[in-house]
């Protein structure tokens, strides 16, 4: 699923998505019809249809109407559907730099929903996450992936990589927790010299007071992460209108679902039990640096 998701003349985008299933949630929870649903907020069955499907960004007081109207009486998740809404409205207008990089192909709208988010938990097991890979590192990879003709398309593809890092160190920057595999360490992408760098970068980053660095060591044996890769990422407090991303060799998936994302951290939080605390983690880096 790249940008957004077409319906006819409609758009549907992933934090729309997000949004319109918990209201739909939550109108089947009360009871409620779409039609009276549509009544309270002075509105056709159609735009409710729209607003569940994620077609239409959404007004502040309509949330408010239809949240009253459903009986939610948690005024901290009513916040929170009013602050994906905003985030959502903004996202939709959005021409942020990503724009520029048609390289970027399905990873578009990853790094511009990267851009709002207030965090990221990511499991990767055969590579360094995008956040934290040096620009000699995300070359290699591109050029070993073999999906691309042009070198300066690759050069391009790099750029905007190491422009989503920004958000690692901006005024308000995005809290990252990465857990890689002990693997994806020793592989020597782009040699010696460019695993040596990577692995510094992933030293220092782990300094940084947002950034939690973790490895699961080859001794870990069989766990929960050995399924495939994936990131969990946030708008709100973890845990809270999470969304998840998995991206494969055919296809870029969202799963939007609350169950989807409740299942998932719990799978990121077994891997990380099976992963080594992150003091230990640096050290076992800085050991296979010495090796190379």
């Amino acid at each position: 699923m790249n940008r957004a998701t077409q319906q006819g003349n409609r758009s549907s985008t992933v934090l729309g998505r997000r949004l319109g299933s918990e209201l739909l949630r939550l109108r089947d929870e009360s009871g409620k019809t779409q039609q009276q649903a549509a009544q309270v907020i002075s509105a056709t069955n159609s735009k409710i249809v729209k607003m569940e499907r994620g077609w239409v960004p959404m007004r502040d007081p309509d949330i408010r109407t239809l949240c009253e109207f459903y009986g939610l009486e948690d005024a901290k998740l009513v916040s929170r559907l009013l602050e994906v809404a905003r985030l959502d409205r903004e996202r939709r207008k959005a021409k942020g730099w990503w724009n520029q990089y048609p390289e970027l192909r399905s990873l578009v709208e990853y790094v511009a929903l990267e851009d709002i988010a207030t965090g990221v938990r990511t499991w990767q097991g055969a590579f360094v996450p995008g956040l934290l890979q040096t620009p000699d590192y995300a070359r290699a990879l591109a050029v070993g992936n073999a999906d691309w003709d042009d070198p300066e398309e690759i050069e391009r593809f790099v750029e905007a990589k190491v422009a989503r890092q920004a958000r690692l160190a901006d005024s308000n920057p995005l809290a990252l927790w990465a857990i890689v595999a002990e693997g994806a360490l020793r592989q020597l992408v782009g040699g010696r010299e460019v695993m040596r760098a990577q692995l510094e970068r992933l030293s220092e980053a782990a300094a940084e007071p947002n950034v939690t660095v973790q490895v699961v060591p080859f001794l870990a044996g069989s766990h929960p992460g050995m399924t495939g890769a994936f990131s969990v990422v946030s708008f709100a407090e973890p845990g809270a209108m999470d969304v998840v991303y998995m991206d494969t060799t055919s296809s870029t998936l969202w799963l939007e679902s609350e169950k989807d994302a409740a299942r998932h951290n719990v799978t990121f939080g077994r891997i990380a039990r099976n992963g080594l605390a992150p003091r230990d983690s640096i050290a076992l880096i800085g050991r296979i640096r010495k090796e190379l």
